[in-house]
């Protein structure tokens, strides 16, 4: 489901929010592979740097995490 984004704010903090809600409402319950960059920019029509920015702040708060070859998934909430 693309959603349309407000292009005066930036569009990394817009795609994380969404993940993020997506979390919270257990569309993406932990554990559970998110989009990827590819997927990501695809899905919002943006470039892949900013899908990546989203993913990588998204780490940064513990909301996922990577694993190298696998995928990124939302973290278990302890």
């Amino acid at each position: 489901m693309t959603r349309d984004l407000d292009r005066s704010r930036p569009i990394w903090r817009q795609v994380a929010a969404i993940i993020e809600a997506r979390v919270a409402d257990g569309t993406y319950p932990p554990g559970s592979r998110v989009p990827g960059i590819v997927e990501l920019s695809a899905e919002f029509d943006i470039a892949t740097s900013t899908a990546q920015k989203a993913l990588a702040y998204l780490r940064t708060t513990g909301v996922v995490r990577t694993e190298l070859g696998l995928g990124t998934f939302v973290a278990d909430r302890n």
